[in-house]
């Protein structure tokens, strides 16, 4: 059951990047790998997720987690829209058969038109 909910993540557009309590980057699927290329790719799984922002978004993203560690019904937020990618941008809380909160990630979702043909087997869209 795990390959098939990592392949989902994998064949995602979006980036996916997953933390842990303590804000660790657990996992980046190949989107955000290449997304974040510039600032190490690959190399900053196993980095914490907060060394990447600034003070103002660390206090943020902490006051997040608390949020969704205060009630199991707590589990996403808007954050923000991006113009520039014309997206929504959301954190999203990862619980486990319990309902534990056991980390969250970062969803994001683009407002542009589908640019495809339908049912195109003659181009890959990732």
């Amino acid at each position: 059951m795990e390959a098939f909910f990592k392949s989902i993540i994998d064949q995602d557009r979006a980036s996916v990047v997953i933390c842990d309590l303590e804000h660790t980057i657990i996992y980046m699927n190949p989107a955000a790998i290449a997304n974040y290329e510039k600032r190490g790719g690959a190399k900053l799984v196993g980095k914490s997720l907060l060394n990447c922002h600034n003070e103002k978004s660390n206090e943020i993203i902490k006051k997040v987690v608390s949020w969704f560690a205060e009630n199991e019904d707590h589990n996403m937020i808007y954050t923000f829209y991006n113009e520039q990618q014309n997206k929504d941008v959301y954190m999203v809380a990862l619980r486990d058969a319990d309902k534990k909160l056991i980390g969250y990630y970062e969803k994001h979702e683009y407002r542009n038109r589908e640019s495809a043909k339908k049912y195109d087997f003659s181009t890959s869209l990732i």
